[in-house]
């Protein structure tokens, strides 16, 4: 178990909890935005496996009670609210929304649109309410973020029932981490949120892109499922529709495995047999054509996105990379930005390729669009967004 925590000083404060398919961030935040405790899981639900930040097999409900054990004896004060991230909102969330039995069995009518994800989120609420009985607590959405994108970025091109029956349109993912993108551009610049134009890129073992006008999503490249769009750690991406059925009639898979195959055996595992990028350029640096290859369908997924954005938006006033690849891979930032100054985009290798933990500039001084690294935090967002309606 990888954990941290420290306090500042007492008085009230806002809960995080962060449940993730395999992981578990919790932090706490007081009136001013600071955090004054957090812990972090990896590995549940695993096959067991050993390591300093792993604790494999364990289940996110034992991990949550030990973590609510250790806030009890440390917490400074009153507990205000408590947030939780749940993955998908469908049509019927999009707005931070108190949790009480009703909304619950509300929400677990949307677990087909995120299986991995929304049971977690559930069964982590139900410790929550069942530990804190008198305290408030609400469900924060990362689709919430892309619920008013324009029809022509929210809607496929299918008859119309399948979207009025079926709910079948493009919900968008990685909400949260954009919102925080936002707001710590906005600040950096000094200019309000709805004065801007900006692409996030949140990288990571999941990844999109989000186009942004005027501090608003307009288009995402996740869709209905965070199947959709870029080359990731283990999904496809953007494929063929006809794909899926060709497989389920010449290779004989089922609908179940021909799933499977697309969200955990594709992506980069799939094209070099890792996902994680420092072993692909490693690969890379030995000659391997495999990791090399996957690394360039990966940059080149970004950058198709990236331009198509670039185009919709008109003026761009930053692009800011974000998520775990986002904030530390200097290669893929470099990557993705190469040729890229007649476009406005001008990164500056030795900022690209400096140190720093917070939110950095790595443009050139004379690019017309800023671009940026902010260090994901969802957990930091959740509390801002909680504190604005609490």
């Amino acid at each position: 178990m990888a954990e941290q925590n420290h306090f500042e000083e007492p008085g009230d404060c806002w809960l995080a909890i962060n449940t993730g398919s395999s992981s578990l961030k919790v932090g706490a935040f007081d009136a001013a935005g600071q955090r004054i405790f957090a812990r972090q899981v990896d590995g549940l639900g695993e096959q067991p496996e050993k390591g300093p930040d792993k604790d494999s097999g364990r289940r996110h409900d034992d991990a949550l009670r030990d973590i609510l054990d250790a806030f009890d004896t440390e917490r400074p004060g009153r507990l205000r609210a408590v947030a939780h991230r749940v993955v998908h909102g469908g049509d019927l969330f999009y707005r931070p929304t108190r949790i009480d039995a009703s909304m619950l069995t509300r929400l677990q009518s949307l677990d087909h649109l995120a299986p991995l994800h929304n049971p977690l989120a559930t069964t982590c609420i139900e410790v929550t309410r069942h530990r804190l009985p008198d305290t408030p607590q609400y469900a924060l959405f990362d689709t919430a973020l892309h619920h008013d994108m324009p029809p022509e970025s929210r809607d496929y091109a299918l008859p119309t029932w399948c979207r009025d029956r079926l709910g079948i349109r493009r919900y968008g993912f990685h909400g949260l981490s954009t919102a925080h993108a936002i707001d710590q551009i906005a600040t950096a610049l000094g200019r309000p949120a709805g004065r801007l134009n900006m692409i996030v890129a949140h990288l990571g073992n999941g990844a999109s892109l989000t186009a942004i006008r005027g501090g608003r999503s307009v288009a995402t490249s996740m869709g209905m499922t965070p199947l959709e769009g870029l080359v990731m750690g283990t999904r496809a991406g953007d494929i063929d529709p006809a794909i899926p059925g060709f497989l389920q009639r010449h290779a004989g898979l089922s609908a179940d495995e021909v799933d499977h195959l697309l969200n955990h055996q594709s992506g980069l595992i799939g094209l070099c047999g890792t996902r994680d990028l420092r072993e692909i350029h490693a690969a890379i640096d030995r000659g391997d054509e495999r990791a090399s290859e996957a690394l360039s369908m990966f940059i080149h997924r970004i950058r198709h996105y990236l331009g198509g954005y670039l185009v919709n938006l008109g003026r761009l006033d930053a692009l800011v990379f974000t998520g775990g690849v986002g904030e530390h891979d200097a290669i893929v930032r470099e990557s993705v930005c190469e040729g890229l100054s007649s476009l406005g985009l001008s990164i500056s290798p030795a900022a690209n390729n400096g140190e720093g933990d917070g939110i950095r500039a790595i443009h050139q001084p004379h690019s017309p669009a800023g671009i940026w690294v902010v260090p994901a935090d969802e957990e930091r967002e959740m509390v801002r967004q909680l504190q604005s309606t609490d």
